[in-house]
């Protein structure tokens, strides 16, 4: 069951290097692209990627690197399936 959702668009670059960090800490998510829902479009257009704990409801947006991906997984109480890299 997927419990992380990324949230981004085609040709943004920023989402291509938040989905290669999230990849590479082996954390499972699913990818949504805003421009599939007005409602994702007037939440998330300006704050792409944005990263979404589906069972909180936590965010974590974009600028993040390791560090905060590691530090939003304590937050939430959930451990990556990998280290993620510095």
């Amino acid at each position: 069951m997927t419990i992380f959702l990324l949230f981004g668009t085609d040709g943004c670059h920023l989402c291509e290097d938040a989905e290669q960090l999230l990849l590479r800490a082996g954390l499972s998510f699913d990818k949504q692209d805003i421009m599939a829902d007005e409602q994702w479009q007037q939440r998330y257009a300006i704050r792409i990627p944005v990263l979404l704990h589906l069972p909180s409801g936590s965010e974590l947006g974009w600028p993040f690197d390791a560090e905060r991906v590691r530090d939003f997984l304590v937050q939430i109480g959930v451990e990556s399936g990998s280290e993620i890299s510095r």
